[in-house]
Order: structure tokens, then sequence, then C-alpha cells
């Protein structure tokens, strides 16, 4: 750029903020004029484009939804013509028009009366000869009315009910009421029957049982929820009933007062949003209703602008006066700016002519194409040492044998998000050689394309002549060995939930073909509802002993280490410590092992935690991880089956009276090195 040109531009700023500075004078604030009510209704009898032909064009579909095209033409989440699967689906169904629910100046939420009848139907149903209807022996996740800020974010499957994105969540504020046919306690479910009002989060500000109101969600009935808000009043009611009897229940599941402006913007967008976990069930909407009414103010020019730019002339007749002052400044800092872009145009020639002459080639830069914030990317290495402050020590979690784990903070699309790295060690990766590195990253970037409710997102890699990362979402209570060994102790029902939601996250691993192969309690995490997450991943197992590994390498492995990882929380033990007892010094497998053959399994547990706990429920967690210990031959479940042990749906085999002689081709005990970010000082 020449010297006229920077000269230029230094004078067309001061002009522009002279130009404001006469705006402000010249121009008058306008007045609030007199209150309005703006309204709006929405009126779908059913989702039959048949009969609606802007059925396509009104509501917007997201993720596994669909609107039916057989009667009674309704609204169905998940979409079971799209997915072969229907476990852990997620869907939203919104109104593709803004509706405004909040107004900024006074701060007030709009008032909203909303109907809607639903039906659940799964596969899993038992005829009811009393109402005709099918009764569900197993619902699945349930499914919400909502209030959203955007239409395009599809929120978690499984217990999340595609409510809350793990995008932008800090930013991402929903305002839900929930129909939820399962029981999860983690989000303070008082049962697997009930209605809960969400607030910007998956724990229920209020739950009720719907039962209460003699209404079972998944008996395959149709139903009716009548939803009122008074804004102004912040005061909720839900009414919840048989669609048959077409009658306005008298008494409410919920009257109370809420306060949901924290959560709105002035325009919001509204709908349905369901999700499905480990068990399948359709959600159809029937019919939906809904009408707002908010308050805003007319904005009005002051009468002192008005007569200020009118003139009577001397005929009696109003005439315009002449062009403000501001207005030919306007005019005049166009004129100036048009020159000083000639004036650019003219010097980037001059130059492009100069490089030219030298047989300087010039390429256009590569547009990057944004990316959705929450899809995995590959990121460069000066991208990741800005978010480690240059892989600066305070930012170490924990190291292991193959790197070391940093935390670090990201920003995609306006979302702040933290994370943890795994810098894979240059020892390691030179050990390993190329081949190594290639398997890697291709067991890296195959499991950063699945999620799970149960399994820590992968945000993306990077790798380059000198560096190999990988970035997983940071998960902020750590793993669990720092909560079952550490100090303080793990109650007996979050052990459970623990040892569950490992199994559910791990047995959706194999039914992708893909394994963990680093299961321990030092890459299990958990998040802030205490919900475990596997993490950590192991990828490619290689090294000293590579091939004696390698044919372990498999799902059947991870069942065995899912088998440790149970006696490890039954117990509250590592399974490297030693034991010294009536049976002599043995390692914590084998020890549960001689108490099962003696019948004294109760032993095992761990008695810091108490009386209160179920027992009988802790010894039966124990055989299922001696189950998982057996041979493959001998009758080693599956993950598949281990799900079911733990869910009560199937009777458990009879374990063999005595140890089997070999129970797997490697000992647990060397396989017992620190891994994941809790084995350092977690900050």
């Amino acid at each position: 750029m020449n010297l006229f040109s920077s000269h230029s531009l230094l004078f067309l700023t001061h002009l522009l903020i002279l130009l404001q500075h006469f705006s402000a004078v010249y121009s008058s604030k306008p007045k609030t004029g007199p209150a309005i009510n703006v309204t709006k209704h929405l009126s779908f009898p059913n989702f039959s484009s048949a009969n609606n032909s802007r059925i396509v064009q009104d509501i917007k579909l997201l993720g596994s939804a669909k609107l039916s095209n057989t009667k009674p033409f309704p609204l169905q989440i998940p979409n079971e013509s799209q997915a072969s699967d229907l476990k852990h689906q997620a869907g939203k169904a919104l109104y593709s028009s803004p509706i405004r629910l909040f107004d900024p100046p006074t701060r007030t939420p709009a008032s909203f009366q909303t109907t809607f009848s639903f039906q659940f139907h799964n596969s899993s149903t038992t005829s009811n000869p009393n109402n005709n209807t099918t009764a569900s022996t197993h619902g699945g996740s349930g499914f919400t009315f909502i209030i959203v800020p955007d239409e395009f974010t599809i929120g978690r499957p499984g217990p999340w009910l595609a409510m809350i994105n793990d995008a932008c969540a800090e930013d991402y504020e929903a305002v839900a009421v929930e129909f939820d046919t399962r029981w999860n306690p983690e989000f303070g479910d008082p049962s697997d029957n009930h209605v809960g009002i969400n607030l910007g989060t998956m724990v229920s500000t209020k739950a009720i049982n719907a039962s209460d109101v003699g209404v079972f969600l998944n008996d395959g009935s149709v139903h009716r929820a009548w939803i009122t808000y008074d804004g102004p009043r912040r005061w909720i009611d839900i009414h919840l009933g048989s669609d048959a009897h077409d009658s306005y229940p008298p008494k409410p599941v919920f009257s109370g007062p809420l306060d949901i402006s924290p959560f709105l913007k002035e325009y919001m967008f509204v709908g349905f949003s369901a999700s499905t976990g480990n068990h399948t069930q359709i959600h159809s909407v029937l019919s939906w209703n809904f009408s707002s009414t908010s308050q805003a103010f007319l904005r009005v020019p002051s009468s002192e602008t008005c007569e200020s730019k009118i003139v009577v002339g001397h005929a009696g007749r109003m005439t315009h006066t002449e062009l403000p002052t501001s207005f030919l400044i306007f005019i005049a800092a166009v004129v100036l700016a048009l020159a000083v872009l000639l004036s650019l145009y003219y010097s980037r020639r001059r130059k492009s002519d100069r490089n030219t002459s030298s047989n300087d080639v010039v390429l256009p830069e590569k547009k990057q194409r944004p990316t959705p914030p929450n899809k995995p990317r590959k990121f460069t290495t000066a991208e990741l040492s800005v978010a480690t402050a240059s892989f600066n020590e305070i930012e170490i979690l924990g190291r292991d044998s193959k790197g070391i784990y940093y935390r670090g903070k990201l920003s995609s699309n306006g979302c702040h998000f933290q994370v943890a790295i795994k810098r894979f060690s240059s020892q390691f990766l030179t050990s390993m050689g190329l081949e190594y590195k290639k398997r890697l990253m291709k067991e890296i970037i195959a499991i950063s394309k699945i999620r799970h409710p149960n399994l820590v997102p992968i945000r993306g890699w990077c790798q380059d002549n000198r560096e190999t990362m990988v970035v997983y979402e940071f998960i902020p209570n750590g793993s669990l060995d720092k909560w079952l060994f550490g100090v303080g102790v793990l109650p007996w029902t979050r052990r459970f939930k623990v040892v569950k939601d490992a199994a559910e996250g791990l047995n959706f691993l194999h039914s992708k073909q893909l394994a963990h192969k680093n299961l321990k309690p030092s890459s299990v995490f958990l998040d802030v509802s205490f919900r475990a997450l596997l993490g950590d991943f192991g990828f490619v197992l290689c090294g000293a002993e590579s091939r004696r590994f390698e044919s372990a390498v498999s799902q059947s492995a991870d069942v065995f280490e899912f088998g440790l990882l149970v006696l490890e929380v039954v117990a509250g033990k590592r399974r490297t410590e030693r034991f010294s007892e009536e049976f002599g010094e043995m390692g914590l497998l084998e020890w549960a092992w001689r108490l099962h053959e003696s019948d004294e399994k109760v032993k095992l547990v761990d008695k810091r935690m108490g009386s209160v706990m179920s027992l009988e429920q802790a010894v039966r967690v124990m055989e299922i991880g001696l189950l998982c210990t057996l041979n493959e031959n001998k009758g080693r479940p599956s993950m598949d089956q281990v799900v079911e042990f733990l869910c009560m749906e199937r009777p458990l085999p009879e374990l063999p009276l005595s140890r089997p002689v070999s129970l797997f081709p490697y000992s647990s005990m060397n396989a017992g090195l620190c891994t994941g970010y809790s084995c350092g000082s977690f900050k």
C-alpha cells in the first residue's frame, strides 16, 4: 500500500468518527409508543402433506425424524425407514420460523399455550385386553416439547432426549417439558414414567411421576398434554390425560412458579425432540396446536424530530426543510471512500504487474470450508500449541508410557470448549515405526466418527512429520480411579451406575465392529452428573511384545478387561494389588476366584461402603465380572449379554465351581501401567 493510501485511510477513519458525532447530534431518539401484543397461532390437526401443502415448509426435520404418510399421519421420531438400527437415534421437529417469546426491554417472557396428542409404541409389546391397546415392556428414552435458540442443532441420543448437544453446551440454552419412559437417576428422574421440566440442562428442575395422575406413558394409548405458561406471572400449568376422552383433566400434573426468561432469546424455535438408547421406541405426535402472545412497544419518532423537518410556507402550505448537514457529510464521506478504494486498486495492480514481471506466480489462498462445531477435524500443531500455552507444564493432566495428556482450550464457530490432548512421545512413535503411525491414525479417525453418551467424544487429531496427537473432549470430574482409589468412598449406587454405563459404551463400540483395547479405571471418566464415559482408547496395541498381544486385540479381550474393571469397582482395590490372606499372596482376579470357590464372595465387597447398599446386587455384579474372565470357549459372554445381565433382563449363567486353569493368554498384572489423564496431579 502506498503512502497516499495510508493517509487516505487514516483521514477516512477520522471523518467517519466525525460523521457519527454529527449523526448523533442531528438525529432524535425514538420514543416508546403504546404497548401492542405480538401473537402467533399454529394448528396441525395432523401432519399430512395432502391436507396441508405447506407442511413440508412449516416443519423442519432434523436427524432421525419424519412426517409419516400413513394414517393418522403423525410426526415420528425416530425414522424407522432411515436407519437399519433404531438404537441410539436422535431427532427434532421444529416449526421452521422463529417465534417471538421474549421482550428484551422489559425482560418479560411471552405467554403461550400448547396442546398436542402423542403415542409411544415399539416392538416389545403385549396385548392389553382391557383397553385394546398394547403395553410396552420396555420404553425408549422419551420425548420433549422444546424451545430452542436455533433450528439446526441436534442433541445427543439416549437419556439426553436429543435436547442438548455437546457442541456449544455453555451457550446453547433450551427449555423443555419432557415425557420420559426411562429411569436415569443421575438426571434426578423419579421413575421410568415421569414428566420433567428442564431449563438449560438435563437435570430436571421439577420432575413428577405421571402415574400419580393415572397416566402410563408407554402403555400404547394416545395421550394429550396441555401446557400453559403465563409470562408476566412466570407461572406454568401442565395437564396430562387421555386423548380418547377429549376432556381437560381437572388436576394438573404440575402447577407453580417458573421463570424461563434467563433461557430465552427474543426469537426462539418451538417443536419436539426425541431419542432412543439401548431400547427402541417410536415417538409419534398426532396433532399440535400452539399460540403465543408477547408484549412489545411501538417505536415512534418524537414530535421535535417531526417539527424540525417541516416548515410552513408563505401560502400556508407545509414544505420540507433543506437536507440536514449530517446527510451532506455522509455524501462527502462516500465520495472520499470511493477515491480511496480506487487508489488501493491501482496500487495493488501496479504491485501485481511488478510481481508478474519478475516471473513470480501468485496462487490464490485456499478457502477453508467451515465445519460444524461438533464434527471432529484435523488440527495443526500450531493450533494445539496455542490451546495448551505451548504445551506448558502447568497444563499437564497426566502421562503414560505412550505420551502426555494436556488440558487445552479451543474455539470453533464462536464456541469455546476445553479439551484433553494426548501428545504421543517421539520416542514411542519412533520405536513403533511408520506402519504403526498409519494404523494409529486410521483407528483414531474411525472412533472419532461415532458418538454415544458413554464414550468420550474425540474432537479431532493432529499428525505431521514430527507430531501425532489426539484431541478428546475434556471431562471435568476426571477418571474413575481418582474416585475409586483416592480420598473418600464412592457409594455403591454410583459404582453400579458406572458399571452399567461402561458396559453400554463398550457394547456400542462392539456393535460398530470396534474395540477399546485399554479398559481400566483410569480410562473411565465421570462427567458432572457422574455418568461414566469410556476414553483414552488403546487404538493399536504394539511394542516389544506386539506379536504376543496381536491375537488378543479384539472384542473378547475387551470383555476380559471389563471383568477386571468390575472386580476393581466392587472391591475398591486395584487389579495390581497383592493380597496375602488365607489363600496366600495373589492378585485381585485370583483372589476373587478363590472366594467364589469357598462361597465367600461377600468378602470381596468394599467394606468402606458400609451397610447402606445392596449386598446381593454387589455379589451379582461380581459374578458377572467373573463370567467375563472365563476362557472364550468356556462361557465368556458378549458385551450385549453383559448389558442384559446388568439390566436383569437375562438370567445369570452358573459359574464353574473351580477357577479355570488358564484365565487369559496374558497376565493382567502386566497390564496395569498408568494411563489416562488421572495418573498425574489432576488440575
